[in-house]
């Protein structure tokens, strides 16, 4: 990369904390000002920055439009899939992604267990957006305002003795979901069946998407599927960088 084009991308962190002078920016890049002025000049003819009426300098809207269009185009399935693979051929058990969409949690790739028994859910069909580990990850993720609306207007199946009763119960569990940062089912929509999962952060970190491991009881108990979750949280995160494009660290 030339030190020019490094100098110039050097101004958007910068200007994304908050609008900044000439001053401002060329001390931070550590060059003359009419370097800086060059650079700036270049960037806002593309409309990457914006000179305001006090001179100072902050991000343009069509750096913001272009983020837009790259997170609508983003194939998150193509993306993660690698990741949800390796996944199963380490587990052996059923691995799960799933997004929120519309109000709805939804399954948008799986890779099926080794063994005999088959998991019931489906890519495509919403999730049991109540009992959910997946769900728990990307319902905890919204503002607090927006989660509790959401909480009150869900309905509250009673699956099995293990469900979420309530808003309240749901909320409380939200909470501690957000703090812990990852989500279990442990028989909340299957008496049978245990899941664990974990978040997918994007650059920005807000969860993009959630993953989770899923097993039945007569192949593993819950106990020895949550010892698999550091295995969990790695692959979720490693998926999350490569969504946001972010390098691996060495």
């Amino acid at each position: 990369m030339s030190q020019t084009v490094d100098r110039a991308l050097s101004i958007l962190p910068l200007l994304a904390e908050g609008p900044a002078g000439l001053e401002q920016v060329a001390a931070r890049l550590e060059v003359h000002k009419s370097t800086a002025l060059r650079l700036l000049r270049t960037l806002h003819e593309h409309g990457l920055v914006y000179r305001q009426q006090d001179q100072r300098y902050r991000l343009g809207t069509r750096l913001f439009a272009l983020a837009q269009q790259a997170m609508e185009n983003l194939d998150i399935r193509g993306i993660v899939h690698p990741h949800l693979v390796a996944l199963n051929e380490r587990t052996g058990h059923t691995v799960h992604l799933a997004v929120y969409e519309q109000g709805e949690v939804v399954y948008i790739d799986k890779v099926e267990s080794r063994y005999p028994v088959r998991m019931y859910s489906r890519i495509g069909r919403p999730v049991a957006i109540t009992v959910a580990a997946v769900a728990k990850l990307l319902l905890a993720d919204l503002p607090e305002a927006e989660r509790r609306a959401v909480a009150e207007r869900l309905e509250y199946p009673r699956y099995t003795a293990k469900s979420t009763p309530d808003a309240a119960a749901f909320l409380a569990e939200l909470a501690r979901v957000r703090e812990q940062g990852w989500a279990t089912d442990l028989g909340g929509h299957e008496e049978s069946i245990n899941c664990v999962g974990a978040p997918l952060r994007g650059a920005d970190g807000r969860v993009r998407a959630a993953l989770s491991v899923s097993a039945p009881n007569v192949v593993v108990g819950a106990e020895e599927l949550l010892q698999l979750r550091p295995l969990i949280l790695r692959t979720a995160e490693a998926a999350g960088r490569d969504l946001s494009g972010i390098p691996s660290p060495q």
